[in-house]
């Protein structure tokens, strides 16, 4: 066993150079906490300038983390497991399985064998077209139906945790629509916030899809459970806090259309709306959620939150204009 390296146990944060990683790692950071082992591969992306101004105990590859865990097991308080292929577009199955399943099922393992938290990423995207609903009922996990390879290998893995019996001892989260600041990286990914903005700011006009379904959705008013990663990540990191265990939803609760969406964005960079209608590529139609809003029902009750009590600090408005006004304008990182 190798001397402790630090005063406070680590806290391992893997995709800690993309969106919601790098969040975290704010997040910690902001509370005092940065004995932080933060893991990801930048390769030749800009997901470097997501760790400026932000501390750390030390920076690895994910391909080395585990020779670097050798003997270090017992400075190791919690693994908050964010890294993955987040591209639902994604067809190489191979890869995703690889990347998404067995490196979670290894690193689940790992923190399970030496009695470590470990939290990790799941995704809404296992919901499928939403009919099922979006409860966070590990009883209905089998029935679910993922549109695409992305929500697939997401959903294999929560169903993993289940048949190994370890959601008791195990944290997974179901992330919906987050956007804001670092995700600039993103390229297609990224949030249609960050999309609309260079548009609306220099033509003063926004696009979104017609419906796919008209008989149900008008244009523009096909929904959204969207969060602000600010939310998002403090809902995240509640879980080091608290000895909770299952998989949870990380969702405001409420639904946002895309016009709404729009109006907010155009408020915040001072134009009136102007919005216009263009077909769904024949690929993404395939795989849509017209509708998706989080059942929070089960984190209000872990939590001890009442019905009337927000689950969230930023309303869809509030948080585009902090993420416009703070982020966008400014070209920052948080």
């Amino acid at each position: 066993m190798s001397p402790k390296l630090y005063d406070d146990q680590l806290i391992v944060i893997t995709g800690a150079a993309g969106f919601i990683g790098s969040a975290v790692v704010r997040y910690l950071n902001e509370r005092g906490l940065s004995n932080l082992l933060l893991v990801d591969d930048i390769k030749k992306t800009e997901k470097w300038k997501n760790l400026l101004h932000k501390q750390c105990a030390d920076f690895i590859s994910k391909h080395e983390l585990f020779t670097w865990l050798e003997g270090r097991e017992r400075e190791v308080e919690a693994f908050i497991h964010l890294g993955a292929c987040s591209d639902t577009l994604e067809m190489d199955g191979s890869y995703l399985m690889e990347n998404n399943f067995r490196f979670s099922v290894k690193l689940a393992d790992y923190a399970l064998d030496h009695g470590h938290r470990f939290i990790y990423a799941s995704s809404a995207a296992t919901y499928g077209d939403g009919t099922l609903g979006f409860a966070d009922n590990h009883d209905a996990l089998e029935t679910l139906k993922p549109l695409n390879l992305y929500g697939f290998s997401k959903h294999f893995f929560d169903l993993w945790a289940k048949k190994q019996g370890v959601l008791g001892s195990i944290v997974g989260l179901k992330y919906f629509n987050v956007f804001g600041p670092n995700e600039y990286h993103k390229g297609h990914m990224a949030s249609m916030v960050y999309k609309m903005f260079p548009t609306a700011l220099q033509n003063q006009v926004i696009k979104l899809f017609k419906s796919s379904e008209p008989t149900r959705f008008a244009d523009g008013d096909q929904c959204r459970d969207f969060i602000y990663v600010k939310d998002a990540v403090r809902m995240t990191c509640s879980f080091l806090e608290n000895e909770l265990c299952g998989i949870f939803n990380v969702g405001s609760g409420h639904v946002t259309t895309w016009n709404q969406l729009a109006h907010a964005l155009f408020a915040a960079v001072g134009f009136s709306p102007k919005i216009e209608y263009v077909d769904m590529p024949l690929q993404l139609k395939k795989q849509y959620q017209n509708y998706t809003c989080a059942d929070m029902n089960k984190y209000r009750e872990s939590v001890g939150l009442s019905a009337s009590e927000p689950i969230c600090q930023y309303s869809i408005d509030e948080a585009v204009a902090d993420y416009v006004q703070n982020y966008l304008q400014r070209d920052e990182r948080w």
